[in-house]
């Protein structure tokens, strides 16, 4: 892995777990034993850094969120979206703990989430038009982007309510998972008689994961 790869990864990791507002490139130098000349060969700086996170983070929306094709519809390609969903979430958590003070520090970042964005919301769109067609879904038309963009609402802000609405702001495998279920809650609600099983089923697997014995105690703790 190159030097510049290795910034990046390390950032990430102690973003994730000591929350990014904390860390400087002088901690991410000391993490990779480098000196800080070395690092801003690099990056100029921390904002420099975030931004090809973001990179990687625009590379996983790209790659996990792609209509499916010639497939059945069943339990197993809807894990597949869910556990991407999940990935993102996990992967990328310090974005979502930060992501208003983040956006707002960088207007160019904050273009750039917004394009990614509309993106991912016009492809889960014509995800969710597809499972209408194939007779899973029961909704008009014109309101299939809106529950997309509801479904993307709680699943990018569920980190954020759960540090405002509880007396831990720890975020743990579990607390994704119960953001999950509640996406599924939102699925179930439009589900047509026949796949109401295939939804059941999904929801009892991600509620098996969401128990804490089945997740690492991997952490972390943040400063609002």
């Amino acid at each position: 892995m190159k030097t510049c790869e290795k910034i990046v990864h390390a950032s990430l990791e102690l973003f994730n777990t000591k929350g990014e507002r904390r860390i400087t490139t002088n901690h991410i130098a000391a993490h990779l034993g480098i000196s800080p000349g070395n690092l801003y060969y690099h990056f100029k700086n921390k904002e420099d850094i975030i931004r090809s996170i973001f990179s990687l983070y625009e590379t996983h929306l790209h790659a996990g969120f792609q209509p499916y094709e010639n497939k059945t519809v069943d339990v197993e390609l809807l894990v597949g979206y869910f556990d991407t969903m999940f990935d993102i979430l996990w992967r990328f958590r310090f974005m979502y703990t930060n992501l208003t003070y983040i956006l707002s520090s960088d207007e160019a970042l904050l273009q750039r989430y917004l394009q990614v964005q509309q993106l991912a919301l016009d492809r889960s769109s014509n995800i969710l038009g597809q499972l209408k067609r194939d007779g899973l879904l029961h909704i008009d038309d014109d309101k299939v982007m809106p529950l997309a963009d509801t479904m993307r609402m709680v699943a990018c802000f569920w980190i954020g309510y759960k540090q405002t609405h509880s007396s831990s702001i720890a975020i743990t495998k579990t607390c994704l998972y119960e953001g999950l279920l509640r996406v599924i809650m939102i699925f179930k609600a439009h589900a047509t008689p026949t796949s109401i099983a295939t939804f059941n089923r999904l929801e009892e697997h991600y509620q098996t994961l969401a128990q804490p014995q089945s997740c690492q105690a991997s952490e972390l703790s943040v400063q609002l």
